[in-house]
């Protein structure tokens, strides 16, 4: 099976996993859930509206809470028949196995779960399953899980808050082309290995064809706990106390691990890069402009001294 065809399987194994009853999760009423009990009314209306760190939780009653979630995912999901009730339209059979979308609806409902309580934005506010972004984070999501190489940097690039404003500036085809699809290839085509290696290694029976390689339905409890935490301690480590130094060193790491060097991916790359560090000293530029502006305001009079100041420290903390 080639990379292409093994990454078409994927997405279309994501979007029929996704599909089914209570794998897709939804953000508030999960956050409500798990966070009601923990914090007062406040912080929980205000996790609600811009997410649980930003809230002001605390980081490690987070992690704590993730630890416990993955616990109960885990013992929940040797219980879990996707088999039945399935909704019309769903590849099913030879295509899709059933026990195959049991496998990828728990790691996803799981990676959903463990993101939105690490701040992650809704991935279903206007985005649909079809959306590429969405599908894309959902397979990095599920590379991390699985220790694909490249994949933590991926996530922690995409997610960390000292690259989020200048992400979003660059045009989204850009993004897509020098982050996603490299590293959704090589989480397509890393799997199917991974997988084949790990059923054999354990002598599962069951084997599933999938991606080249097997699933067993057996393994869904023995892998899942470790699955989680691989994907918790990364979420953790974006959220506490990540630095440049730690984006850059992220950044490089991806470039190494996932970007074909000498092709046109790593010329992409490369640009896309060029454009995140250089977007600090832009910043600053446009904030000493604006400054003198206010400042000017402020000797014509127009503006008063405390308005000036203002206006500066807001400019400044940008």
């Amino acid at each position: 099976m080639s990379k292409h065809e093994k990454t078409n399987s994927l997405e279309t194994i994501v979007v029929n996993a996704l599909k089914v009853p209570g794998v897709k999760v939804n953000r508030q009423e999960f956050l409500t859930q798990i966070l009601a009990s923990k914090v007062s009314s406040n912080e929980l209306l205000s996790a609600l509206d811009k997410g649980p760190v930003d809230a002001g939780i605390s980081v490690a009653l987070l992690n704590k809470l993730a630890k416990s979630h993955i616990e109960k995912r885990t013992l929940q999901s040797t219980g879990i028949s996707f088999a039945t009730g399935l909704p019309g339209g769903i590849a099913m059979a030879a295509t899709i196995p059933a026990d195959t979308l049991q496998f990828f609806g728990v790691a996803l409902r799981l990676a959903q779960e463990l993101a939105y309580l690490f701040g992650h934005e809704d991935l279903w506010g206007e985005q649909g399953i079809n959306s590429d972004r969405v599908k894309s984070e959902l397979i990095i999501f599920l590379g991390v899980m699985f220790g694909v190489g490249g994949a933590n940097s991926a996530l922690k690039i995409i997610s960390a808050k000292v690259a989020q404003q200048t992400l979003k500036k660059l045009p989204q085809r850009a993004l897509m082309k020098t982050i996603y699809y490299p590293i959704v290839k090589k989480v397509a085509a890393t799997i199917g290995v991974k997988v084949t290696k790990k059923t054999f290694a354990q002598g599962l029976s069951k084997a599933i064809p999938v991606l080249g390689g097997v699933i067993s339905g057996g393994i869904t409890y023995a892998s899942m706990k470790p699955m989680g935490n691989r994907l918790r301690d990364e979420l953790f480590k974006v959220v506490s106390n990540y630095s440049d130094n730690d984006f850059e060193n992220d950044m490089e790491n991806f470039k190494k691990e996932v970007i074909d060097i000498g092709s046109v991916e790593e010329t992409e790359w490369d640009e896309v890069i060029s454009e995140i560090r250089d977007e600090p000293a832009k910043k600053i530029e446009s904030a000493a402009d604006e400054i003198l502006k206010f400042k000017n305001l402020l000797d014509l009079g127009i503006i008063t001294g405390e308005e000036f100041e203002k206006k500066k420290n807001e400019l400044l903390n940008m």
